[in-house]
């Protein structure tokens, strides 16, 4: 059964002078559809082309036909188009309306007037599917990065659609996560529900995927081509003095105690990397750090010099006109005379440079913030999973970038649930949890 086809998909952004996608021509029916490419190739574009998102929302110009659920996309208004089409989108805060979880799962279902005394069962159900059944009382705010993203998927999964897309499912999830959300992948496919999955992180689902393409210029071309590890170019060793120190730290999340009498310390030139499932502590970790979170007990050493923080979301540090503009703020404010095209160069962001950062795809606006973030050699760069959205080559550039500021002297720490980094990183592996 075809839910969804494209013939000769052409799309402009509005002022583009290029097409974000050039031809596509695509026929999707049940089973699992995994869509892989680099940043900025065309995968969230197309994606967002399922539910009418492309072009209703972002405007621009439109060219080709496209079918959805037997429903003309030109023609059908979004809110028609999502009664089929579950979305779940990169950055899984765009869709919460509700502060808890069991009511923000609930929406969709009060919006289609689904009696009261089916949506429970309907809201377990969803959770269940993604293992995020725990959750159901808690609060959005306090879930970790990879615990929003489990339950953004049950909301898509509440109305029981034909048809389920996802923009970067994986991102924030640890292995655990990661395996669980296959797992439910895979429990809809066998129920007949289609899936289109948009991904960097192909590990586990190249090996289930029925139909693997790739999407690069905004081309589609059947197939996944192998991926290029990342190399360590730093040799291990030669460490300076201590850099940064928690002592005995505690430190409360909500209601939660998330870390414990927690002591832990770097070195200058040392790369830690601090792993451990989702709601573990991690970006409790980095944030007390940062000085972002104040302990309840314990005390903090850091360097002297500037503390540079990355978090989960780029777009929370991003707020210049351009990509320029961000790095040269934070080059400014670290007193460096020069330095922008050095680092523009290390992340891929010369031809990027006068771009609007929120307009960039979600792996380039990552690259953006790293670089702004590492531009004027930090004394500590505290990085909360930096390679969500990143394509294989923007991974060596990240691995290249953090061998060079460890080389030089900086403390790096690392939180990521991304086994590959920090192998191809860190000196030193922490585990929470």
């Amino acid at each position: 059964m075809r839910l969804a086809s494209f013939d000769r998909l052409q799309y402009w952004y509005p002022g583009a002078s290029e097409p974000a996608l050039r031809d596509v021509s695509l026929a999707v029916g049940e089973g699992l559809t995994l869509l892989a490419g680099p940043s900025g190739g065309g995968k969230s574009t197309l994606l967002r082309a399922f539910n009418g998102l492309v072009p209703h929302f972002h405007g621009g110009r439109f060219g080709g036909r496209g079918r959805i659920a037997g429903l003309d996309l030109l023609t059908t208004p979004t809110s028609r188009l999502a009664r089929s089409v579950g979305f779940v989108f990169q950055n899984p805060e765009a869709q919460f309306v509700h502060g808890t979880v069991e009511r923000d799962v609930a929406f969709a279902l009060e919006n289609v007037g689904l009696p009261r005394s089916r949506m429970a069962d309907r809201v377990e159900e969803a959770l269940a599917a993604v293992g995020a059944l725990p959750l159901r009382t808690r609060r959005i705010a306090t879930l970790s990065g990879g615990e929003k993203q489990r339950v953004a998927l049950a909301g898509a999964l509440a109305l029981r659609p034909a048809l389920v897309v996802l923009d970067e499912p994986t991102s924030q999830l640890d292995e655990e996560g990661a395996r669980a959300l296959v797992a439910a992948c895979l429990r809809l496919r066998d129920s007949g529900t289609a899936v289109v999955a948009g991904e960097h992180r192909l590990d586990l689902l190249r090996a289930v995927a029925d139909r693997p393409l790739t999407i690069a210029g905004g081309r589609l071309e059947e197939g996944i081509p192998p991926p290029v590890p990342a190399a360590r170019h730093r040799p291990p060793g030669g460490f300076g003095e201590v850099a940064w120190r928690l002592d005995g730290v505690s430190a409360v999340l909500g209601q939660a105690q998330v870390l414990d009498e927690l002591t832990l310390e770097g070195r200058s030139g040392e790369v830690v990397a601090v792993t451990g499932s989702n709601g573990s502590g991690k970006t409790t970790l980095l944030r007390v750090l940062a000085g972002l979170l104040a302990p309840v007990a314990g005390s903090i050493t850091r360097p002297p010099g500037r503390t540079a923080y990355l978090p989960q979301d780029p777009g929370a540090i991003l707020h210049r006109p351009t990509v320029r503009e961000e790095v040269q703020l934070t080059l400014r404010r670290s007193g460096a005379r020069d330095g922008l095209v050095p680092a523009l160069e290390e992340m891929g962001l010369v031809a990027l440079a006068g771009r609007y950062p929120r307009d960039l795809s979600g792996g380039e606006r990552q690259r953006a913030a790293i670089a702004a973030v590492l531009a004027g050699a930090p004394a500590l760069a505290l990085l909360d999973e930096p390679t969500r959205g990143m394509d294989a080559a923007a991974r060596r550039r990240l691995v290249a970038a953090i061998d060079r500021l460890a080389s030089e002297g900086g403390s790096v720490v690392v939180a990521t649930h991304d086994e590959e980094l920090a192998a191809a990183v860190a000196d030193r592996v922490l585990r929470l949890g």
